[in-house]
């Protein structure tokens, strides 16, 4: 019996154990469902179908405006932020990177990594900003993924007076700059120097990272490196 019904879930790893039970006696053996349902708990074999989520359990989303409407260009520094996660493989498994730009000089101003795509992740790049930086009014723009959307992350913001923004649903030309340092990250150093492990990635992040923000030169800034051209127009 045992060894039928292991056969049976290695080639219908879907079947719970109704559906096993009447593939059982199709295959000549009768067995009653409960029977069933108790060894398949002795073999420690269930249906891979994910189970629903209960409704009480879910916390509503918020949702902003999209504020900046594609108008990338800012006047001064910590006035329009974008933010997004990319996902990197080491060829076994993904680390996902966190970025917060500026859209004044496209200096990445805070930027996480992590073995998880969760709330967590965006939580920990917003605390790294903000410690840097006074950003009450800011406006921080993202799409509508889950982190973005959650509850923890609007109270976050709330807390320091950033303004939330949203990119419509399935229209990653609202967060286009970021989306464009993404391509140019793996582009430019991912893409050529293979990573092995995490180690690998966040040696080979930071270092791209570092070259990005003082000595990547850029034609938008007058041929210069984010942090060089707010230096500049500072002083």
């Amino acid at each position: 019996m045992k060894e039928h019904m292991m056969a049976i879930h290695f080639a219908n790893r879907e079947f719970g154990y109704p559906r096993m039970t009447t593939a059982l006696w199709e295959a000549g053996l009768n067995v009653n469902h409960k029977k069933v349902w108790r060894i398949m708990r002795e073999l420690s074999i269930q249906s891979v179908i994910r189970k629903k989520r209960k409704k009480s359990s879910y916390t509503p989303s918020v949702i902003y405006p999209n504020r900046l409407k594609r108008k990338f260009h800012a006047t001064a520094p910590q006035q329009k932020m974008v933010t997004d996660i990319t996902y990197i493989s080491d060829g076994n498994t993904f680390v996902y990177l966190s970025v917060i730009q500026d859209l004044f000089n496209n200096e990445i101003v805070a930027w996480q990594l992590s073995k998880r795509n969760d709330v967590q992740l965006v939580l920990d790049t917003v605390e790294q900003w903000t410690q840097k930086r006074d950003v009450s009014e800011a406006v921080l723009h993202s799409d509508q993924g889950f982190q973005y959307t959650s509850q923890a992350y609007n109270t976050r913001l709330e807390a320091f007076g950033v303004k939330g923004s949203h990119s419509r649903k399935a229209t990653c030309l609202d967060n286009a700059c970021i989306e464009s340092f993404f391509s140019h990250l793996k582009t430019e150093k991912l893409y050529l120097n293979q990573c092995n492990s995490e180690v690998e990635i966040r040696q080979a992040v930071e270092d791209y990272m570092y070259n990005y923000n003082y000595r990547r030169f850029q034609a938008k800034l007058k041929q210069r490196a984010p942090i060089e051209y707010r230096c500049a127009l500072a002083a």
